[in-house]
């Protein structure tokens, strides 16, 4: 007996802790709100952006910022048609530009926290190349994959558990599983669910770049320009946290009719 209610409750649980992607319609697990993860993604962006240094080049932090805030009334609106904009609630966008000429990334917390370093810049070329960054960064925010990969981490660390007691138990790893799962850190475990979300941010971001104005089949021109960067040198996708460049150009190139229905030249 004492078995079968505990069964009854981990479903419960399971149920109730599940959520659905915006767009895609996938249903992940969603043991943690965005009322605790946004707060603690807006502390570390503080921290992160207070230690820097930010770019002292008006023209590119201007980019970004353009490019930010048309990307962010694209994800508003869509948002709004889909009956959906509760779930910006706690959102406060910022959009950095981070002065760092060997990182090649950005990123995007939960809750619209935007930061690009400026090796990244060259490889978008242009502001429909760092459309194509944003919208895909962004999408990862709205699609709450850093929910979700929080929730699968304390899962494989604290059992059916909800971020409150984690903290209370093991401050240390509930902060490091925090960490991972807004994309600072990385395990082998991790790999196969950080493909996963890369490939969706990808079909995301498509919709919100061509709402907001870009051409989304600028897209899969960004990501052949990385591929040309990386040499061949990257590791095996089954290794990788993120789509090999061609398996992520194919799958851009299959979604390409659904993102051109919102785009407006």
């Amino acid at each position: 007996m004492i078995k079968r209610i505990l069964l009854f409750a981990t479903a419960m649980l399971l149920y109730n802790g599940c959520a659905t992607v915006p767009v895609t319609g996938r249903s992940q697990l969603s043991l943690v709100s965005n009322s605790e993860i946004i707060p603690m993604a807006a502390q570390q962006y503080g921290e992160v952006i207070k230690k820097g240094p930010l770019s002292n080049n008006k023209e590119q932090t201007d980019l970004v910022k353009r490019v930010g805030v048309k990307i962010q009334k694209a994800v508003e609106q869509y948002m709004a048609q889909q009956g959906l904009s509760s779930q910006l609630d706690g959102f406060a966008w910022e959009f950095n530009l981070i002065e760092d000429d060997k990182t090649v990334n950005a990123w995007c917390m939960p809750g619209g926290k935007v930061a690009f370093y400026t090796a990244i810049l060259p490889i978008c070329k242009d502001e429909v190349g760092v459309a194509v960054v944003m919208g895909h960064e962004v999408a990862h925010a709205i699609a709450n994959h850093g929910r979700e990969r929080m929730s699968n981490g304390l899962i494989q660390q604290f059992g059916l558990s909800t971020l409150s007691v984690a903290m209370g138990q093991n401050p240390g790893l509930t902060t490091q599983i925090f960490a991972q799962a807004v994309g600072y850190g990385s395990e082998l475990g991790m790999l196969s669910f950080s493909r996963k979300h890369e490939s969706e941010a990808d079909k995301i971001g498509l919709i919100f770049m061509a709402m907001a104005g870009y051409d989304p089949q600028e897209a899969p021109k960004f990501w052949q320009r990385m591929s040309a960067l990386s040499g061949g040198q990257k590791p095996p996708e089954f290794l990788s946290t993120h789509p090999s460049d061609e398996t992520r150009i194919k799958d851009l190139q299959a979604a390409m009719p659904e993102a051109l229905k919102y785009y407006k030249k």
